[in-house]
Order: structure tokens, then C-alpha cells, then sequence
């Protein structure tokens, strides 16, 4: 389980140092919940959330179809933080500050937070849009996290989120742990905690959301490209995924052979100048 401790200190700093790397990773779904997110905007100038923003790439996206928006992305990383306002500032946009956000061409702006989005959300409401990519996962008490995030969204809001399908749908994942010795991911908090349908319908009923729907999507996870994309994959997948916590907690005498096993399971996905492992996603709405 990642908790909130782990994306403030330890597991926060590798997704900082690698977010190039994960943006391309998602590049298949981003492109999908980009879209959507789009398509749920109101026509008129707006306030939106992005709960768990990462690097800030899905909220640099919607500044970029809709300069007149006015966006607060939140997330527990510091360095992911600082890292969406250095793109932000890179381009051309808002957010370089903490608190404050520069002044768009039409109007928008666009602000980063370090924090607890379920806390931090009431500070910045309300909201005629949130959206979230992957980051929504990991709550403890899931219903009292979407129920906070209701409260901060205006009546008729949409909420536009997207979470993986089931893990054995997922190689990049399952395949890799099969492949090392690693396990399924226990029940609970953590990236496949929203796999299952029915779960999250009935969460976001009871925390107060209606008309939700979830459409499933299908993507490339890329984890290598280049001249040397299975050095890259494996790079890659030694810091984020299943193999990372299981070749870091290894013996050193079992780590040779566990990296010949990934390499061999990233190698047997490489085509040409990349490694693609088939994904798969749900892509949420629902309505406050």
C-alpha cells in the first residue's frame, strides 16, 4: 500500500525524478482522459481541481484547450509540486508560486499546492469541474474522501477521473510480478484498488455523486524508447511498479538474477525502438 507518508518523503522523490518517464507511460490514457476532461469543461469560464496532479501535465493539457479556466491542482509530493511550476512557468502559463498564479491571456490561471487535496479542496471551492489522473486511489476511508471532494464541487459539477482495470489486464504490472516473484496487490489502497466496477459506482453513490459512469479504455504503457529501450525499460521499471519494492528489498545474490528475469519479460514486449506492455483503464464521470 502507498500511503500518505510515502508520497511526502520516499516514493514521492522517485515519481519527481522519473515523471518524463511516467508521462510517457500514460501518454496512451492521457491523450483518452484529456478528452474527456475537455468534453466535461462548461462552456462558460470555470474553476477546476485536479486532485492528485502529479507533474501537472493533465492540468497544463486543460490550460491549454481552455486559457480561460481558472485551475488549482493539488498534490502530497513537494517535488512533484515544484515540478508542475516549472512546467507551468516553461509554458508560458501560470503557476510558478505557491499560493498565487500569474495572470493567463484570456483570463485563466493555473495554481499548484502541495497537500492533502481532501483538506486543501474546501481552502480553494467551489469547483464546476474536478478531475483527477490516477489519483484517487489511495484514500483510506474512499467515501469520506469523495464526499469531502462533493462538498467542494458546485451542483451538476462533473467529475472526470481515471483509475486502472483489473490487474491481470495490466502486464506492465502482473507479467513483471509473475516474472520476479511478485504478488498480487492486496485489497485495499493502492493503484488497483479501483479495478472493480460495482466498488466504485457504489462509493461515489454513497459519497454522494450521481449518474456515474465508467468506460473502459485500452492503452500502450510505454516503458522504454530510444536507442536502448529495454535499458531504458528496465531503468524504468527498478523505480516505479511492482519490480522496483521487490528487487530494492531483494538480497543482493538474488537481484542479478531478478533483473535477467525483467529484462527477459521486457525484451519478449519490445518492438522496434520501444517497449509497450497492453494496459488498461476505466475513465470515470459522474455528476455533483
Amino acid at each position: 500500500m502507498t500511503d500518505s507518508a510515502d508520497w511526502t518523503g520516499r516514493v514521492g522523490d522517485v515519481w519527481a525524478d522519473e515523471w518524463r518517464r511516467t508521462d510517457r507511460a500514460f501518454a496512451g490514457l492521457s491523450s483518452a482522459l484529456d478528452a474527456a476532461i475537455t468534453d466535461a469543461a462548461p462552456a462558460a469560464r470555470f474553476r477546476a481541481l485536479d486532485i492528485g496532479c502529479g507533474a501537472g501535465g493533465t492540468s497544463l493539457a486543460l490550460a491549454r484547450a481552455r486559457p480561460d479556466a481558472t485551475i488549482v491542482g493539488i498534490d502530497l509530493s513537494a517535488p512533484l509540486v515544484s515540478i508542475a511550476r516549472e512546467r507551468a512557468a516553461a509554458d508560458g502559463g501560470a503557476g510558478a508560486g505557491r499560493n498565487a498564479a500569474t495572470l493567463g491571456t484570456s483570463g485563466g490561471t493555473t495554481t499548484f499546492v502541495a497537500g492533502d487535496a481532501g483538506t486543501l479542496a474546501a481552502d480553494h471551492a467551489p469547483f464546476d469541474l474536478l478531475y483527477s489522473r490516477h489519483g484517487l486511489m489511495f484514500f483510506d476511508d474512499p467515501v469520506a474522501a469523495f464526499a469531502s471532494l462533493r462538498a467542494a464541487a458546485r451542483d451538476h459539477a462533473p467529475l472526470v477521473f481515471s483509475c486502472f482495470r483489473d490487474w491481470s489486464l495490466n502486464t506492465f504490472a502482473s507479467a513483471v510480478a509473475a516474472a520476479i516473484g511478485g504478488a498480487h496487490p492486496p485489497r485495499g489502497p493502492g493503484p488497483f484498488a479501483f479495478a472493480d466496477e460495482a466498488h466504485v459506482a457504489a462509493i461515489l453513490r454513497e459519497a454522494g455523486w450521481r449518474n456515474a459512469r465508467a468506460t473502459p479504455v485500452d492503452f500502450a504503457y510505454r516503458a522504454g524508447a530510444g536507442d536502448s529501450p529495454v535499458a531504458d525499460a528496465v531503468a524504468f521499471l527498478c523505480r516505479i511498479g511492482p519490480a522496483a519494492a521487490r528487487i530494492r528489498s531483494a538480497p543482493p545474490g538474488e537481484r542479478a538474477d531478478l533483473l535477467a528475469r525483467l529484462t527477459d519479460v521486457i525484451e519478449r514486449h519490445r518492438t522496434g525502438d520501444a517497449v509497450d506492455f497492453p494496459a488498461a483503464a476505466w475513465i470515470w464521470t459522474a455528476t455533483a
